[in-house]
């Protein structure tokens, strides 16, 4: 019987479902679908995720390394034996002073106290600071006898900075034999070698250097040895590396100071004065730049900033070579009285200076032999080439030999200072200068005339007062006879 009414059973076979419980299926089948969409949901998470994981993310900026008080500056700079800068020495030498105070005896603090002392006087051309120094210095050696290459390395530096380069030689050995891996000492060794003119041994002592050691430091260090070998592009170019690498700006100021000097040396004017202005700007305190940048303006005919400059650096390290340098300036310029004026102060501070133990007589010497007494020019660098016969000390006692009258010994220490055979490899315009006017006195016409060619090829503008004189005589000669070739 039909009833029009259909089953539960009907409806789903006629929906297509073959469920008896309709199209929506029971709660069974429901169940099971969110179980599987759940999965996937899950699933799909998990590759989202993923993919952000290897997403490449912003990885965190190191942290700066800390900085450091300027005491502590300081004490890296002194210890490490490089240049440090003035205010942060003053602050180290204030720590040392109250340390020492409470711990009297402290060998170490005794030590870079004095360390500390010798590069202020160093920096400021103070020389009153050099007996605190040996003081300290000789306190820390009597505190600790035994093994203290620290003192005896600090007694070394105070030698070299007093121009004592004997006295520095015998600390630098001693500091070696109580440390042989201490590459400071052997970066001291080879500017008291150096001075004493043992080339050999500060090549030898380079070589060790270089071998325990790398940085700015080492590579300013080589560059002085390789210029004195007459390498100048080698010079130039390691100089110009540990500028770049050095990370203070006091350390960065003094190799970019001697960068200058030697492109000043080559004649090279712009890139001397780009140094120098560089040097002064990352350290005003940085004098000797200062007087470079007088040195090159002055080359540049920009006589008065030059002149500014040369008192600038004179009135915060008054250096006696600063004053020779401006006294020569002003008496190019015709003004005598100004000259005169800096020639006094030259004097005043060489007294000054040998009351602190330092050693001026080679400036004092070539000053003498130009602008006062031959003769004491001449019995000051006998006895200096006796201590220490180094090039410098060749060159100038030869032009003092020559400006006392004697131009055959003379022509002799000229030769030993230009001469590579002899340990003269740097090029020095200067020492060429006074080579070719020592030949010219004893008319010796070719080799003048070679010399003083060379003097001015070196360097065009070494001396406001003597490369004029050098043009001047080169014209006098004229130029060399022509020589018949003889027939074959």
């Amino acid at each position: 019987m039909e009833t029009g009414v259909k089953t539960a059973s009907e409806a789903g076979t006629e929906n297509g479902t073959g469920d008896p419980r309709g199209a929506g299926g029971g709660p069974g089948r429901r169940r099971a679908r969110w179980v599987t969409g759940g999965l996937l949901a899950l699933l799909v998470g998990a590759l989202v995720v993923a993919g952000l994981l290897w997403l490449p993310r912003p990885q965190p900026r190191p942290a700066p390394p800390p900085r450091l008080a300027p005491a502590q500056r300081a004490l890296t700079a002194v210890t490490a034996g490089v240049p440090a800068a003035l205010p942060d020495l003053v602050e180290l030498i204030g720590a040392q002073e109250t340390r020492l105070k409470t711990r009297p005896r402290d060998a170490r603090a005794w030590a870079v106290l004095g360390a500390a002392y010798v590069e202020r006087g160093r920096r400021t051309a103070d020389a009153a600071h050099y007996p605190t120094a040996e003081r300290a210095l000789r306190t820390s050696l009597k505190v600790r006898p035994r093994g203290n290459a620290q003192a005896l390395e600090g007694m070394a530096a105070l030698a070299n900075a007093r121009r004592d380069f004997r006295a520095a030689r015998t600390w630098g050995e001693a500091a070696l034999k109580a440390d042989r891996k201490r590459w400071t000492t052997h970066a001291l060794l080879i500017e008291a070698y150096t001075g004493l003119g043992d080339y050999e041994a500060a090549r030898g002592t380079l070589d060790r250097l270089q071998a325990l050691h790398s940085g700015p430091a080492v590579m300013a260090r080589s560059a002085a040895v390789y210029w004195d070998r007459g390498w100048r592009e080698d010079a130039a170019a390691t100089l110009s590396d540990a500028a770049a690498a050095a990370e203070a700006p006091a350390e960065r100021a003094a190799w970019l100071e001697r960068a200058g000097h030697l492109a000043w040396e080559r004649g090279d004017r712009e890139v001397a004065l780009r140094h120098f202005t560089e040097a002064v700007r990352l350290d005003p305190d940085q004098r000797a730049a200062q007087a470079g940048q007088g040195r090159v303006l002055a080359a540049l005919g920009r006589t008065s900033e030059a002149l500014s400059a040369y008192r600038l650096a004179l009135a915060a390290q008054p250096s006696p070579q600063y004053a020779l340098e401006l006294g020569e300036l002003y008496e190019s310029l015709g003004l005598e009285q100004a000259a005169h004026a800096q020639f006094d102060l030259l004097r005043a501070q060489v007294r000054s200076a040998t009351a602190g133990g330092v050693d001026e007589d080679l400036v004092l010497g070539r000053f003498e032999a130009d602008h006062g007494d031959p003769g004491e020019a001449l019995r000051r660098l006998r006895a200096e080439w006796r201590r220490q016969p180094g090039i410098a000390v060749a060159d100038a006692l030869g032009w003092a030999l020559h400006r006392a009258g004697e131009h055959e010994e003379a022509l002799r220490y000229a030769v030993r200072a230009t001469d590579k055979e002899q340990g003269g490899g740097v090029r020095s315009a200067l020492y060429a200068y006074h080579r070719g006017m020592i030949e010219h006195t004893l008319d010796r016409s070719g080799p003048a005339r070679r010399h003083l060619a060379e003097a001015l090829r070196i360097n065009p503008y070494f001396s406001p007062l003597w490369a004029p004189v050098a043009r001047g005589v080169l014209e006098e000669l004229g130029e060399p006879p022509e020589v018949d070739v003889p027939a074959a």
